[in-house]
This record gives C-alpha cells, sequence and structure tokens, in this order.
C-alpha cells in the first residue's frame, strides 16, 4: 500500500511531497512523489497517542462494558487517535479492580476491527497531594505499597503526588515494574519535586493544573517539572485549562521531546465548553487530540512538526513504544492524514484504515 501527502512529519523534519510505502502493517520506505504523480494537499503525520482519557461524550471508561469500548474506539480514531491510556481517577482502593478487568480485556480484544491500541491503564490517584482539583479529597490518601505490589499488569502509568508519605518507595516499586511514574496533583516543593524524580518519576501531569503555583522564590513541582530535563511535562492544549502565552512557554522551556499533549478528556454532557465542577473547578477537558494539535500550531506558535512530536512521539517513548509514533522505515503504520487545516481526514492502525 502507498500512502501520499504533500506534506510528510518525520524524525528528519517536515517532507515532501512524498510517499509511504506500507507492507503488512510496517512502513517500509518513505520516498519522493515521482514528478508526474498527483499527490493529494494533506499532511501525513505518526497516530497521535494520548496518556489520559477519563472518557469521550457520556462513556467514562471506569464504568465502559461491551459495546462501550467499540463507541470509544470510533471516536478516538475519528480524532487521530491510534493508541491511548483509559484513565481512572481517585476512588477506594477496592473498586479499581472492576474497571482494570474491563481494560484489560477491552485490550486483547481480536474480533479483526481496526480498533485504537490500548497501552494501558493511567491510575491518577488516589495517592495525590496539596492540589487536588476535582477530586474527592476524602479519598486521597497516602500510597498503600501491598496494594502496589498487587497492581495488575495492565496498569501503565500513574500519577502521583511526590509530597505524599511513602512516595519515593511507590515510585521505586512501580518503576521496577515498568509502570509510568508521573507527578501531579502536588503543592510539593522544588527540593521535593527533584526527589522524586531521582526516584525515577519520568513525567508531570498536565503541567501547570492540579499543582501549586509558580513563584520566583519557591518554584515547586512547576519549577522542577520546566528545568529538569529528565521529566517530561503532559500538557491540555485546549487553551482553557493553560493560557496560550504558557503553551508557548511550556514548549520553549521544555523543547518537543519533552512534552505531551494530553485530552484529560472527560465524560460530559453539561453546558458551557469545559467540564467543572458546581464550584468552578475544572474537571477534566472536552479538546479532541486533533483539536489540541490545531490549537498548539493556530494559536501558540508551535511549528507543526514539534506539535506533531508532543502527540506521538514524546508519548511512545514514554511508554516505551519503540514501534510506533513516527513516520520511518520500520515503524508500524499507525498514520493519520490531515487537511490543510489539520482537521482529521484519515487515520491508519498498522497500515489499516479506520471505517
Amino acid at each position: 500500500m502507498e500512502i501520499s501527502a504533500a506534506t510528510i512529519i518525520t524524525p528528519s523534519g517536515i517532507e515532501g511531497p512524498g510517499t509511504v510505502v506500507v507492507d503488512d502493517g510496517i512502513i517500509v520506505a518513505v520516498e519522493p512523489a515521482a514528478p508526474s504523480t498527483p499527490v493529494e494537499a494533506r499532511v501525513l503525520v505518526p497516530g497521535f497517542i494520548d496518556l489520559q482519557v477519563n472518557g469521550i461524550g457520556q462513556l467514562d471508561v471506569a464504568r465502559a462494558s461491551g459495546r462501550d469500548w467499540d463507541e470509544l474506539d470510533t471516536r478516538l480514531l475519528a480524532q487521530g487517535v491510534t493508541t491511548w491510556c483509559p484513565t481512572l481517577v481517585t476512588a477506594p482502593l477496592d473498586r479499581f479492580a472492576g474497571p482494570l478487568e474491563r481494560i484489560a480485556a477491552a485490550a486483547t480484544r481480536d474480533d479483526g476491527r481496526v480498533r485504537p491500541t490500548i497501552a494501558g491503564a493511567h491510575l491518577e490517584g488516589p495517592f495525590l497531594g496539596g492540589a487536588p482539583g476535582a477530586h474527592p479529597r476524602d479519598l486521597i490518601r497516602a500510597p498503600d505499597l501491598d496494594w502496589l505490589r498487587q497492581l495488575p499488569e495492565i496498569v501503565r502509568v500513574m500519577t502521583l503526588a511526590p509530597e505524599a508519605t511513602a512516595a519515593l518507595e511507590a515510585i521505586a516499586l512501580l518503576r521496577e515494574r515498568g509502570v509510568l511514574v508521573s507527578l501531579g496533583h502536588s503543592t510539593a516543593s522544588y527540593e521535593e519535586a527533584g526527589t522524586a524524580i531521582d526516584a525515577g518519576a519520568q513525567l508531570v501531569t498536565h503541567c501547570f493544573n492540579g499543582m501549586g503555583a509558580l513563584h520566583h522564590r519557591a518554584p515547586g513541582l512547576v519549577g522542577a517539572a520546566l528545568t529538569d530535563d529528565r521529566v517530561a511535562v503532559s500538557l491540555i492544549a485546549d487553551l482553557i485549562h493553560v493560557h496560550p502565552a504558557v503553551v508557548s512557554l511550556i514548549f520553549r522551556a521544555k523543547t518537543a521531546s519533552r512534552i505531551a499533549l494530553v485530552t484529560d478528556a472527560v465524560a460530559w454532557s453539561g453546558d458551557g465548553d469545559v467540564p467543572r465542577l458546581p464550584d468552578g473547578t475544572l474537571m477534566g477537558a472536552t479538546v479532541t487530540a486533533d483539536a489540541a494539535l490545531r490549537n498548539a500550531v493556530h494559536h501558540t506558535g508551535v511549528p507543526l512538526a514539534d506539535a506533531v512530536q508532543a502527540a506521538s512521539t514524546t508519548p511512545a517513548a514514554l511508554l516505551g513504544l519503540t514501534d510506533r509514533g513516527r513516520i520511518e522505515v520500520g515503524a508500524r503504520a499507525d498514520l493519520v492524514a490531515l487537511a490543510p487545516d489539520l482537521a482529521v481526514q484519515h487515520t491508519w492502525v498498522a497500515g489499516r484504515p479506520a471505517t
């Protein structure tokens, strides 16, 4: 199969017009288009990878079952997402088993349909700290190391607070199990954040949201996130959670190789442009992955290649998925064709077109 485009975003930058050749789901060549070959005015990018999806529309991943997962697949593919992490928020410890079992079952479906890959579950809580946001304060608690030792293999990412009791022990334990540890919902000091990064944390959850403010004498978690190259940051680019100027600042401070665009999408059927608690507290987003990319490019001045890297390449690297997240020979053919305005036209998963 050959997929042509006027513009192709590769690890080397912007190329094209050109053709991506796919064989058995793998990219086998990226070639310049022949001079006489008509090429569509579209942009070809690697499939988006979303580390934080709580729900979409009226579908909450914590309660999803049966055909709910097919609907989630359809909605994700429509926004160019080819790999994702269903995300569970703070709850009593005994309430995680059921949702995690359903996520694990959804991840192993093999009915021949084209669907985005579930890389694993993201547990955002309950081991959080002083900036719980929309998480129920009465359910936030210190890490339970015995419970963490028994986590099912489907858990791939965990957000916790550096200041939580036994946080460092929890980070070490999770890293031994191959879990990506992210720091968030925290009022940790700069020093506490650095110690957690020393212990193995590799990511900061939705930078600037759910954490203490950046102060010039007490930089806190934000200061550590923006200045420590060992840690990447995830970023909600709906232009509501973070001002466009701050989105631009984050890309200048971290570079795209250390930024992962996330939607933090939640099930929501209420009024307004963003979900909120009655007191006005933000409780997730409704932005889609392709809209986040457009926002970064069109409203904050982020170069297209950098936005694509943050939407795909960086999250793939954070998850240890070396087979995707880029358009180059040997990579899995998870691809998205975007119109010139960066709206999704087509999505392919391992070379198979989504329908």
